[in-house]
């Protein structure tokens, strides 16, 4: 099998990983319920783990950083928390779902909300993100990068026009933590949210979010804490007033085995070959007769993603084909991402992408544009080839 779907989930993961989430099971208990060796080992555990991801994103401190199940969680925790009627947020069509489902929900109780289109290439401009401001305007939210194109949004530019206008930055940044290096200070950033399991090559069941010091959001959860007991209300210190109940000790053990080998292996080594790897898919397909390439790569800003179609044909038969026939799995469809694909006129076909980890090699790379060409042959010849 060769793997190329890492967009949606990474497959294969550090042997560190493995095994911290094997030795978790054999000594961690509920951290911060009580006394005991193995509840303090799990406060330890996850503790080093805050402090790894606070390193790992610049944050001022551990107790900035929320552990969530996934970038979902953090982003509903975030949308719902920060804006109430009246107010006015700003995102693009490059959003996937888990931002856009909390926001339109949002709508529907009274936030106001500006949706940025794109180009044919799927970039959004900054100079319509800008005029969009209005007295009411209190948060830009949105992706690092589209998990169906691979575009990136220039944070550094958003962070400064967010700046400007005194205005919250709230980012997703499934697609690029772990892959490119995320500074939340120099950018502006005052909530990361973040998943775990794919390019930060932690187990599925993970993530979290940075919160700016200051930053005030609503709890989307209450109950246990393990302090503050006879309180009626839940705990309002960080991290805690964000993480109600038992955390996920094993899944975040392995988080923390996952940031210490992306540290000692270095995001630029990393980076530099999914790059490469993705670079040669994209020249490979691009040239080939009837194959339609979706994003933008004049530049190397952007996360290791090509999206495709082959003719006309659907995409879901094209990533059954690849699977049945050559043992490539990609990822077909809508991939949570509505906006992007109207904006493509890919709603009805959907799309075949993609997403390459280091993990991949250049044999793989070049066995999966052998295929899409022999595909695309056989379509040309009106072979079906399902």
């Amino acid at each position: 099998m060769i793997y190329m779907d890492n967009a949606a989930t990474t497959l294969h993961k550090p042997e560190a990983v493995k095994q911290a989430v094997m030795e978790a099971f054999d000594t961690m208990g509920n951290a911060g319920r009580g006394a005991s060796e193995p509840a303090l080992d799990a406060a330890r555990v996850i503790y080093r783990a805050r402090e790894k991801l606070a390193r790992f994103f610049h944050a001022e401190n551990p107790s900035t950083i929320v552990f969530t199940a996934n970038s979902t969680e953090s982003l509903n925790i975030a949308v719902k928390g920060l804006f109430s009627p009246g107010d006015h947020v700003i995102t693009t069509v490059l959003e996937h779902n888990s931002v856009l489902r909390p926001l339109y929900e949002c709508s529907q109780i009274g936030v106001e909300l500006t949706i940025l289109s794109c180009d044919k290439k799927g970039n959004i401009s900054y100079d319509e993100m800008e005029k969009a401001i209005r007295e009411n305007t209190k948060a830009i939210v949105c992706t690092h990068a589209s998990n169906l194109t691979g575009n990136m949004i220039d944070l550094e530019r958003t962070g400064q026009i967010a700046k400007r206008h005194g205005l919250l930055l709230v980012v997703d940044a499934s697609q690029t933590a772990g892959v490119w290096p995320i500074d939340v200070h120099a950018l502006g950033i005052d909530v990361l949210c973040f998943t775990g399991h794919k390019s930060l090559l932690g187990p599925q069941g993970t993530g979290g979010m940075y919160v700016r010091t200051g930053v005030k959001i609503r709890p989307l959860l209450s109950g246990g804490s393990g302090v503050d007991t006879y309180n009626t209300h839940h705990p309002e210190q960080m991290p805690t007033a964000l993480e109600a109940g038992t955390l996920n000790g094993y899944g975040i053990a392995g988080l923390s085995a996952a940031i210490s080998f992306l540290e000692e292996t270095g995001l630029d080594v990393i980076r530099e070959k999914e790059l490469r790897l993705m670079r040669k898919f994209y020249e490979g397909v691009s040239c080939i007769p009837g194959v339609t390439v979706y994003g933008d790569f004049d530049t190397e800003q952007r996360s290791p993603i090509v999206s495709l179609n082959i003719g006309d044909y659907d995409s879901s038969e094209v990533s059954d084909e690849l699977n049945m026939t050559y043992g490539i799995v990609t990822r077909p469809g809508a991939h949570c991402a509505p906006l992007m694909h109207r904006a493509l006129g890919t709603v009805e076909q959907g799309a075949v992408r993609f997403s390459f980890s280091h993990y991949n090699t250049e044999e793989e790379v070049a066995f999966a544009v052998n295929a899409i060409k022999e595909l695309t042959e056989q379509e040309g010849n009106d072979n079906e080839f399902i």
